[in-house]
């Protein structure tokens, strides 16, 4: 148990430069509501539902993170500061690493329907600060959801996903096999298309505004001699 601690301490110092030991590590919020989780989601696997809660609502008191007991998260989970929500059904791979305010959220249940209402986070994924997840959508391995993105459909294995609604910036997996890429967006990426139909939006623009100030220099042009006429009376 003790190699496991460290080897999972050793991984959140790799993703995070601010730490200078493991034992600062250790006084992560994020560290601690792990920990209060794994308690939790034991004692709700045993249908201990009331005592599950307890630990949640205190877990959430002292970290400002609330998980509920029934997700289910695997090795090496880190979460870069607090004030995230983490649904029942909600799946978290191994080595995923999530930022402050991140929602993994739920379809409306008031339609009746049980089961999976929270997503599944695969392998890898990093999930920057603001972002909201939402439904029982599956974030491929290694993908990237920029911050205050907002994600509602299925995210391919390796796509970076920006905006509102998010959409992918379509870089290629094979492009970026870096292990970790912080707060999940590549700096050096687009992040809007330079192509296609925004493109040509922008052209039509162009064009219109270029007519426009023709026929507004025609018009003064006219105007300018009229005046010179009233003046010269």
């Amino acid at each position: 148990m003790l190699e496991r601690l460290i080897a999972y301490l050793d991984s959140v110092k790799a993703r995070d430069p601010a730490p200078r030991s493991r034992w600062e590590v250790l006084l992560y919020p994020g560290v601690w509501a792990l920990a209060y989780h794994r308690v939790a989601h034991w004692l709700f696997e045993a249908e201990l539902f009331f005592l599950a809660r307890l630990v949640n609502h205190f877990s959430r008191m002292v970290t400002g993170i609330d998980i509920h007991p029934g997700a289910k998260i695997g090795r090496n989970f880190f979460i870069d500061h607090g004030f995230s929500v983490i649904g029942e059904t909600a799946h978290i791979g191994d080595d995923v690493t999530i930022y402050q305010c991140v929602t993994l959220g739920g379809t409306n249940p008031a339609n009746g329907k049980g089961g999976k209402r929270h997503p599944t986070i695969s392998d890898g994924v990093i999930i920057g600060s603001g972002a909201q997840v939402i439904g029982p959508i599956t974030v491929g391995r290694r993908a990237r959801i920029g911050a205050n993105a907002v994600v509602t459909d299925d995210v391919p294995e390796g796509a970076t996903m920006i905006g509102l609604k998010a959409r992918s910036t379509l870089v290629p997996a094979e492009d970026w096999l870096k292990e970790f890429i912080p707060y999940g967006t590549p700096c050096d990426d687009p992040c809007a298309e330079t192509s296609g139909p925004a493109r040509d939006c922008l052209e039509k623009l162009e064009a219109e505004l270029k007519t426009l100030r023709e026929e507004v220099a025609a018009l003064r042009a006219e105007r300018e001699p009229a005046q010179r006429s009233g003046t010269d009376d």
